[in-house]
């Protein structure tokens, strides 16, 4: 099992940079999937337990100037490994202005992926900051553990709204109650909506418009013969949402989520190099 990959240029090293600074917003530890044309960072709390995932995947071509990886064998050509992003965040941290970072597994005293800096100096010899950050390699008999979410069957599909505006909004509701209840329809319409024992408030979003979804059979979800005007709703934690719209440095170019009404929202990040999934689990 071996992987060594190489970063030049600085454009990209700063997007890389930025979606692990948002993956390390959403998650304490993750997995981190190498494939040939992929990687991906996974979180796969079980969301029976209340637990949020995000399925996150990034095209290795469009970060990387040299990458290399043979998996655990021929015919599974991929590695998992368990990892803290933060550390992986903090290292790339020292590299803002570096001439390449390198990285590769290493095997010393445990597993680790060694992130390999190197600066700028004022003299001929380049200084080289390298940081070892701990791995755990996660045996292939639970791989299907880290299978893509699937996707379920949604009453309503709908872009979201500029997602500065509705990060300040959840900020101020954040102070007023656990959690929040996001509903929208096929009109265009979402709302989010906290109501306690003291207080009632409700942000309404118009205009927003819903993709143009179809299942792979060319068919509609189940949002297909819904009355356009009606609501789907799911109450859930404020907290997962504020820190997926806290975390985001993608800037992404379309952002929608899918509502299961009282079961899960499930958020969809899309940018041309990288796209977030992040599935929250309604509240009961």
């Amino acid at each position: 099992m071996r992987f060594r990959a190489k970063i030049v240029d600085l454009a990209c090293l700063n997007n890389f940079s930025r979606v692990i600074n948002t993956i390390a917003k959403l998650a304490k530890t993750c997995t981190l999937r190498l494939t040939v044309c992929k990687l991906y960072f996974i979180l796969s709390d079980k969301v029976a337990n209340g637990g949020a995932s995000m399925w996150c995947e990034l095209c290795q071509g469009n970060f990387f100037d040299e990458f290399q990886m043979e998996g655990v064998a021929a015919e599974h050509n991929e590695i998992y490994l368990e990892l803290v992003p933060e550390n992986l965040s903090r290292a790339l941290k020292t590299a803002h202005n570096a001439k390449a970072v390198k990285m590769k597994l290493t095997n010393k005293h445990c597993p680790c992926l060694r992130v390999a800096v190197e600066l700028p100096s004022l003299s001929s010899s380049s200084r080289i900051v390298t940081h070892d950050i701990p791995v755990g390699v996660i045996p292939r008999r639970i791989w299907n553990d880290f299978r893509e979410p699937t996707v379920p069957d949604f009453d309503v599909s709908i872009y979201l709204p500029v997602l500065k505006t509705m990060k300040s909004v959840v900020e101020r509701m954040k102070n007023l109650s656990n959690s929040v209840v996001i509903e929208a329809n096929l009109s265009g319409e979402m709302n989010l909506k906290i109501e306690t024992d003291l207080v009632s408030v409700t942000t309404h979003f118009k205009d927003l418009g819903n993709p143009p979804w179809a299942s792979e059979d060319g068919c509609q979800s189940s949002a297909q013969g819904r009355d356009l005007e009606s609501m789907a709703e799911a109450r859930i934690d404020i907290r997962k949402l504020q820190q997926l719209l806290a975390g985001q440095q993608v800037n992404p170019t379309k952002a929608l989520c899918n509502i299961v009404s009282k079961r899960i929202v499930h958020f969809i990040l899309l940018h041309e190099d990288v796209s977030l999934q992040y599935f929250i689990p309604a509240l009961a």
